[in-house]
């Protein structure tokens, strides 16, 4: 089973979204879940890849409703952060001015303002991959992620895909399990250098769209 991402997501209802991510445990090389990001609000749910019935002509289509997708963790959350910030102004008291210049009674305070700042909800220990994470080889840069290949029984990841804006043109660059090593936020480092990438075999996925 393929995970594209950016692609049109479907509910048991109709249209709902598009798949922006794929959470994913790097210990078990496992996706665990895909972040849908919802047509009308725009609001990021974290759905579970158990859910993911198949992936057919560019969409992938899951075993619940939108109803049921609303009800499920949103990928990003919204937290105020407090700050202080100096606030000056003169006492009650009365101010003796001299041109544009006042003193004595002047007070200095600190005034609250709260900061709105959005943070993704990854399980502890997941990475979150989007397409167009960078791919790199042993010896620099190859591509970026297009979609992962999975097996639908476990999760397993069994192979990564390029399929644009890597250094072989358009043919799909399909890399195995094995020769992925590290995954960080931005980046997954291969085993291989860029000769024995670009001498992998292909197999041909089993998509409906061009």
């Amino acid at each position: 089973m393929e995970i594209p991402l950016n692609v049109k997501v479907e509910c048991t209802d109709g249209v709902c979204g598009r798949s922006v991510f794929v959470l994913i445990d790097p210990v078990a090389d496992q996706v665990t879940h895909l972040v849908v990001k919802e047509d009308v609000s725009n609001t990021e749910y974290i759905v579970p890849v158990d859910f993911v019935a198949e992936t057919i002509a560019d969409t992938i289509r899951l075993r619940c409703n939108k109803a049921k997708l609303e009800k499920m963790h949103p990928f990003i959350k919204t937290k105020f952060m407090e700050e202080k910030v100096p606030n000056s102004n003169f006492g009650s008291g009365g101010t003796y001015g001299l041109g544009s210049y006042y003193y004595l009674p002047y007070v200095n305070s600190e005034i609250p303002v709260y900061e709105a700042v959005e943070q993704q909800q990854i399980p502890p220990g997941e990475l979150a991959v989007s397409r167009g994470t960078r791919v790199q080889a042993t010896d620099g840069f190859v591509g970026k992620v297009d979609e992962f290949v999975v097996n639908p029984k476990n999760g397993q990841i069994t192979h990564l895909v390029m399929r644009e804006g890597h250094l072989w043109g358009k043919k799909d660059v399909i890399i195995p399990l094995s020769a992925m090593g590290n995954t960080r936020e931005d980046t997954v480092f291969l085993k291989l250098d860029k000769h024995q990438v670009e001498s992998l075999p292909t197999f041909p996925l089993h998509r409906r769209w061009s």
